[in-house]
């Protein structure tokens, strides 16, 4: 009477149904990491260089560079 109460385990297709969980749930989270770096990280940066390069003078700085000695191959 106790033996009946208790469930078999399943044998057939266990491997096959964690394998399927596990690369579901690796999917997820791996989408998830991808999202999230391309908000917190990548997008900062590019506004970053955005903000840089929105006043950036080459020439000036090429001067800059130059009065400093730095460079003297273009001097």
């Amino acid at each position: 009477m106790a033996s009946s109460d208790l469930a078999k385990p399943q044998m057939r297709g266990l491997l096959a149904r964690c394998l399927w969980i596990h690369i579901v749930g690796a999917f997820v989270v791996s989408l998830g990491v991808a999202v999230f770096y391309k908000f917190a990280v990548a997008e900062s940066r590019k506004k970053a260089y955005a903000d840089f390069y929105r006043n950036y003078d080459s020439m000036k700085d090429f001067e800059e560079m130059r009065k400093a000695g730095m460079g003297q191959a273009v001097v």
